[in-house]
């Protein structure tokens, strides 16, 4: 009997031509609204400056804008093969790349941060990012979205053997942006990969975070924090596809919703492909219902080809505050909206601990405090 594949399987290709355009039908799809998206995961035009690039340069780290070879000899670093007509557009009609090069050996001391502004939500664009980190290696790169933007993205990185790496990606976009990104890892051996995806603003963001294994002994650690408002859509899709043996991946994230028709979206996938004996995999979401009106989908889908390894699982709970922490805060004499609060960073701040970049931690903190703001110690309800 023919054995038949799941969406964990897709076939993909470079060819915008067999990725027909998203109905909303499609597994990978059925939750995003598409009619916001604003074309871009069909026809849009990809243009682009409509968003600013910044960046600091580290000793030792080449940070450009780059074109042409350079540009083209960048499209699949990540062994990225798009599955979505959107990635396969990007890098087929996107002309330049940003590439955020640490070379081997290279330890840097301050984390690499890339600001991407925003400034005409009304204009489509497309970007390409490439992260590429040699051989034992030692780096943290951090890309801030920030402003008005329709931005379709593909950002790929390399962990070379042995190189110890973090990327950060925070999306703090104003109220009207669209965000449709893919991140694609490629995880060497011996290597450790960690990615925290941090999204609190736009309209609708929806990211797409995948790793895979270019060797054995290779780890990932994938982080996410969210927090939806009114209206907005938040989406992560998390894909750690393990094609080496003893290899480990370790998936938190946890979101928070308030306020009429916010919705969040998460999706975990993990294959364990027949070659990948030996390795461990556990992902993990939680989420936190402020207010009524809100919806929170969490979807783990876990797929196993060997019997050979160490341990699997997930794990996925939404529900509203503690009613036991609540009652042990207000009977030491807090108030209400004060022992929300308390519950709320509670709920975060190990995961905050975990992105481990003292900049963005401070940041967390003080943009959880602002969304709280809003309803949780502003009224009751």
């Amino acid at each position: 009997m023919e054995k038949v594949e799941s969406h964990l399987h897709p076939q993909g290709s470079f060819d915008v031509a067999d990725h027909p355009v998203p109905q909303g039908r499609e597994e990978i799809w059925r939750f995003t609204p598409l009619k916001r998206l604003r074309g871009l995961h069909a026809d849009a035009v990809l243009g682009a400056g409509a968003t600013r690039y910044e960046w600091n340069t580290p000793a030792g780290v080449r940070v450009a804008d780059v074109a042409g070879d350079e540009a083209r000899a960048l499209r699949g670093i990540s062994g990225l093969v798009p599955i979505s007509r959107f990635a396969a557009r990007v890098l087929a009609e996107v002309e330049t790349s940003l590439l955020v090069d640490v070379p081997a050996e290279t330890e840097v001391s301050e984390p690499v941060v890339v600001q991407l502004t925003g400034t005409d939500a009304a204009e489509t664009e497309g970007g390409h990012v490439a992260l590429r980190f040699g051989r034992h290696s030692r780096a943290t790169v951090v890309l801030n979205h920030t402003g008005s933007a329709a931005l379709a993205q593909v950002v790929e990185i390399e962990v070379g053997d042995g190189a110890e790496v973090t990327v950060v990606s925070v999306q703090d976009w104003a109220d009207d942006a669209v965000h449709l990104t893919h991140t694609q890892a490629r995880v060497g051996r011996d290597a450790s990969y960690k990615h925290a995806a941090i999204s609190f603003g736009g309209d609708l963001v929806r990211m797409d975070a995948n790793v895979t294994y270019d060797g054995p002994g290779g780890s990932a650690e994938m982080l996410g924090l969210y927090f939806a408002d009114a209206g907005q859509h938040i989406e992560h899709r998390l894909f750690a596809d393990h094609t080496a043996p003893n290899t480990k991946s370790h998936v938190v994230y946890k979101g928070a919703l308030q306020g009429h028709k916010a919705h969040t979206v998460w999706v975990g996938n993990v294959l364990i492909r027949k070659v990948a004996v030996g390795i461990e995999t556990y992902e993990e979401n939680r989420n936190l219902v402020l207010t009524d009106g809100c919806q929170a989908d969490s979807v783990p889908n876990l797929e196993i080809e060997t019997g050979e390894i160490e341990g699997a699982g997930h794990a996925s709970a939404t529900g509203r505050f503690d009613d036991n922490q609540l009652f042990y805060l207000r009977s030491r004499g807090i108030e209400e909206a004060e022992a929300r609060r308390l519950v709320v960073h509670g709920f975060f701040n190990d995961l905050i601990r975990k992105v481990d970049v003292p900049a963005i931690e401070e940041r967390l903190v003080a943009t959880v405090e602002a969304e709280l703001a809003k309803n949780v110690t502003g009224k009751h309800f």
